[in-house]
């Protein structure tokens, strides 16, 4: 907004040249009559759009890809990257002829790769309690990655064998945040927060026996942390730490650069 004034002021552009810079802002575009794309919100809010695929037909999913990756040609904003999540193999196969995209199976994502920044924003650590919640973490770490972030994956580091983490405690002391996903009793998200300094994220999933209640059981273990610097987001969902993390080191880069 402030450039599209300035340029106005400065005459550079008339009305309509500004109102062709603040249109997408406001623009909403319909995919028949089941979908309204928010082309904006990447710019909105620091994190793009994500086309959650369940419940969606393979289809569906596949035309509101093509919407979004025809209006980002003509955009005015940065070119985010288009994502689908939690995207079976299945419905994969309808969409892997548009051009450019990928598949990413062990976070269940399709990705229409955006414009790349060059600039790393931070260091986030993904922890992963067992290999069992890969898929998980694997969702928090690709789209981690796609937002400009650096991610050490430290996987299969449970506290059923706290040594394994204890050998990976000073690389989590160089990151500027922690993701920690855990099912079963979701215990290592405190356990990590006692030890480092950096805030920690804590991901519970569905992975478990019958009393862990379908990601229940950790997500109250979590909520009732020991441990003080400890914020939890729902249940299996990667997405949802991942846009926190991306959220808060924007913003203390925007805090750094007005210094």
């Amino acid at each position: 907004i402030e450039k599209a004034i300035d340029r106005l002021l400065n005459r550079e552009i008339d009305k309509a040249g500004a109102m062709k810079i603040l249109e997408p802002m406001i623009r909403t575009d319909y995919v028949s009559e089941y979908a309204k794309i928010d082309h904006s919100r990447s710019s909105r809010t620091g994190f793009p759009e994500v086309i959650f695929s369940e419940g969606k037909s393979a289809e569906r999913v596949k035309e509101i890809i093509l919407s979004m990756a025809e209006r980002r040609k003509s955009s005015q904003f940065e070119a985010a990257p288009i994502v689908a999540s939690r995207l079976s193999a299945e419905k994969w196969e309808a969409l892997k002829h548009i051009e450019g995209i990928e598949y990413f199976p062990e976070g269940k994502l399709a990705v229409l790769s955006g414009e790349k920044r060059g600039v790393n924003i931070g260091t986030v650590s993904v922890l992963c309690a067992g290999t069992s919640d890969l898929f998980v973490a694997e969702e928090a770490s690709i789209l981690l990655e796609l937002s400009d972030v650096k991610v050490n994956r430290i996987y299969d580091v449970g506290v059923a064998g706290l040594h394994r983490l204890l050998a990976h405690v000073p690389l989590i002391e160089d990151s500027q945040m922690a993701i920690c996903v855990a099912g079963m009793d979701g215990a290592m998200p405190s356990v990590v927060a006692g030890l480092v300094k950096c805030p920690v994220v804590a991901v519970p999933t569905s992975v478990g026996y019958g009393a862990s209640f379908g990601g229940v059981a950790p997500l109250l273990t979590m909520l009732n942390a020991c441990a003080p610097g400890v914020s939890v987001v729902n249940i299996d969902s990667g997405f949802g730490a991942a846009a926190v993390a991306v959220k808060m080191l924007k913003t203390y880069e925007r805090s750094n650069n007005k210094r």
